[in-house]
């Protein structure tokens, strides 16, 4: 009966990664996932971004995402001091139902930042996105009715497929707004909006085609000085087809190790996706890296399948600080 419940759930596992696109808990620390407007946001000369999401562990390794992006200011020297244009590329990669289904993207992003005021305490921006997305489903890894026996499953479905491996690819464009805001060198603001597959491109297998469905969303947060530490608050609302969450949350930054130029800090906090997870995150900051690590607690009708496990998620980030020759910076979010 088990064998015939996750045959179910693999296949609504597929027909949900049709519709809905690949989600971070650390959406804060995806900043290219989260906005296009983001590449080259940040306090530095180069970002690398990591992440790694398994979700629903329990239902054999039934989403796994990877993330590696890389983004960087461009031209500095030959815009205004309080604007900013910024270009980064990224590759990630999502599999679906024990790798059964396979999604590779590639992605380049540009983003140009204009200054409102003389020191560049507030910007807003806009940025673009160029996405190649393959995408291959291995039959051979599912299992269907017809081959349920008294024994078990046996031979390979050969009423809807014909061939062990279907491929399809596409090209997309995305794009987002983003409005960043300080009020001091201690704190900062931003609110931003995003669409992703603006050019609704085309799936086919088997001769049966559909949309990809725009993926929108709405996003802010800022950090700011909270007694001895820096609270950092961010939340979102993306919708996707007949799909949508919210989440809301944030961490408190404490220093653990003085150091003027690159202090060491630990991050506690919690995030919540409304009606479905509890996410609480623990960070380490250090150097030019930060280190999350979140646990999906899974609180929504899935909990008795899932046994209470959402997921693990685990992110990296790297941050070259700009050089104190190079002068005065342009407050950034921080992620």
């Amino acid at each position: 009966m088990r064998k015939v419940f996750l045959i179910i759930f693999f296949l609504c596992v597929l027909i949900k990664t049709y519709s809905q696109d690949p989600h971070f808990s650390q959406f804060f620390s995806s900043p290219l996932t989260l906005n296009p407007a983001f590449t080259g946001k940040f306090d530095g000369d180069l970002r690398m971004a990591g992440d790694y999401r398994n979700q629903w562990p329990t239902f054999n390794r039934a989403f796994t995402t990877t993330t590696l992006s890389v983004d960087f200011p461009i031209i500095g020297n030959s815009i205004a001091f309080n604007d900013t244009w910024g270009v980064g590329v990224m590759a990630y990669s999502d599999q679906s139902a024990n790798s059964a289904l396979k999604l590779n993207y590639l992605t380049v992003s540009t983003a140009f930042h204009k200054g409102l005021d003389e020191d560049g305490y507030h910007q807003i921006g806009a940025g673009f996105q160029a996405t190649y997305s393959n995408m291959l489903l291995n039959v051979t890894n599912l299992k269907f009715e017809d081959q349920l026996t008294p024994f078990g499953f046996t031979g390979t479905t050969t009423e809807i497929f014909n061939y062990s491996n279907l491929k399809n690819n596409y090209f997309d464009v995305n794009a987002g707004v983003l409005y960043t805001g300080s009020t001091s060198d201690n704190n900062n603001y931003y609110a931003g909006f995003s669409m992703y597959h603006l050019t609704r491109p085309q799936h086919h297998f088997t001769g049966t085609f559909f949309l990809l469905n725009t993926r929108t969303t709405f996003h802010a947060g800022g950090y700011f000085p909270a007694g001895s530490g820096t609270l950092h608050l961010s939340g979102l609302y993306s919708t996707q087809a007949k799909a949508s969450e919210t989440v809301i949350g944030g961490a408190l930054q404490l220093s653990v190790a003085d150091n003027i130029d690159r202090p060491t800090s630990l991050y506690l906090g919690s995030w919540m996706r409304l009606n479905d997870a509890l996410i609480p995150y623990i960070g380490l900051e250090f150097n030019d890296f930060r280190l999350g690590m979140t646990y999906d607690v899974n609180i929504s009708s899935l909990k008795p399948a899932s046994q209470a496990r959402g997921g693990t998620e685990i992110s990296l980030i790297y941050t070259r600080r700009r050089s104190a020759e190079k002068g005065k910076t342009v407050p950034c979010p921080k992620f």
